[in-house]
């Protein structure tokens, strides 16, 4: 307990620090972490006498890997890309081109990979190929797919990356805590130390501390802000109706006790108690999926890089589907659901060419003229 209190305490400071420094660094911490846990999951399945026999393979692997890569992080922040090169023409040019053709760039570097591994099969080893080809979109799908939503998160407001990866921290705390103190009623056979007694004192932890933490991290503009760009600059905006405090009246009897006539709260917290639901009761089962996978091939951790927690792996699979969750209900029920004059203007500006905003501009004059003509026609 002594060595993992004191990697948590490390690892505390060092994301307080990298949260400090703002969204581009998060940002390559994310890189950094996805990269480490390709490579445990990667060795897992690394036989030596194998790949002696197959040189180049294991940089196809991470050929597919990068082109994941390129093609996720592509989608979630080309409109910041594209914002940051407005002031330049040619790199303007340059980088609209790449993010209007991003989508086929990467669908022929995954087809250039594919007619790779196909060109290196070998005769004897043709299972093991397969078998890793197969292992490779495995990881892909379940880690890298999942984790990069947090990019998107994280420009979307670190808030919305911040307080989720924070429930899952505290659902992990409080269960070890409740389950030393309080277990005694096995939970499921995937992992015999989680208790029932952890779990439902975890998920209340982790519920009431949604609760209270959104209020705080919503005070901060720097956390609440988006991010529309890729500098690193401090940010000040309208942090927006879902982070401005709401008054509810309180019954009237609570007044004979307390001088308190009214509770004030952000609807951001009622949006963070479902956060904290789907942190506390959906998304362990993230890690009883590591579980069954550590025990298929028979290892305790997926790697050594955390002393007293294993690898990044071990502690990052709740966050995956944490990630995807906090994204999707963001899109859904946290933002406008309308098309905002910011978003059309990015949509001309990154997508028609000079001679269709041209056309564009005429036929919008063109059609405001004619509504001012029938205005007068009205009026007279």
């Amino acid at each position: 307990m002594l060595v993992r209190a004191r990697s948590s305490l490390w690892m505390l400071l060092g994301f307080s620090l990298v949260i400090y420094m703002g969204h581009l660094y998060i940002c390559a911490l994310v890189v950094g972490i996805q990269i480490i846990m390709a490579r445990e999951l990667f060795t897992l399945r690394k036989q030596a006498y194998e790949d002696k026999k197959l040189p180049g393979f294991r940089i196809l692997i991470w050929y597919f890997f990068f082109t994941a890569m390129l093609f996720a992080y592509g989608r979630f922040i080309s409109r910041q890309l594209v914002n940051t090169v407005t002031s330049d023409k040619l790199y303007y040019k340059v980088v609209g081109g790449l993010v209007k053709y991003q989508m086929v760039i990467c669908y022929f570097l995954y087809i250039a990979g594919f007619m790779w591994f196909i060109l290196t099969l070998k005769k004897r080893t043709y299972k093991y190929q397969f078998g890793q080809y197969a292992w490779t979109h495995m990881i892909l799908l379940l880690v890298f797919a999942q984790s990069s939503f947090t990019v998107a998160n994280i420009f979307e407001g670190i808030f919305w990356f911040l307080l989720p990866a924070s429930l899952i921290a505290i659902n992990d705390v409080a269960a070890y805590f409740f389950g030393f103190f309080f277990g005694r009623t096995p939970l499921i056979k995937l992992s015999p130390k989680k208790t029932w007694e952890g779990f439902i004192g975890a998920s209340f932890a982790t519920i009431i501390s949604a609760f209270v933490l959104a209020d705080i991290l919503g005070r901060f503009q720097w956390l609440t802000c988006p991010r529309k760009d890729l500098s690193t600059g401090w940010l000040h905006c309208d942090p927006g109706l879902p982070f401005k405090p709401k008054s509810y009246p309180l019954p009237g009897w609570i007044g004979d006790y307390f001088p308190w006539k009214e509770w004030s709260v952000m609807p951001i917290q009622w949006h963070a108690l479902a956060l904290g639901l789907f942190a506390s009761i959906i998304a362990p089962f993230g890690g009883f999926f590591a579980s069954g996978l550590k025990r298929a091939f028979k290892i305790k951790d997926f790697g050594d890089s955390i002393p007293g927690h294993g690898g990044f792996t071990d502690r990052m699979d709740c966050q995956m589907m944490m990630a995807v969750f906090a994204y999707i209900y963001h899109q859904s029920f946290v933002t406008s659901q309308g098309f905002s004059v910011e978003l059309i203007l990015d949509q001309i500006i990154n997508h028609l060419t000079d001679e269709e905003q041209h056309d564009l501009h005429f036929q919008l004059g063109k059609i405001l003229r004619g509504r001012q003509e029938e205005l007068l026609l009205l009026l007279e």
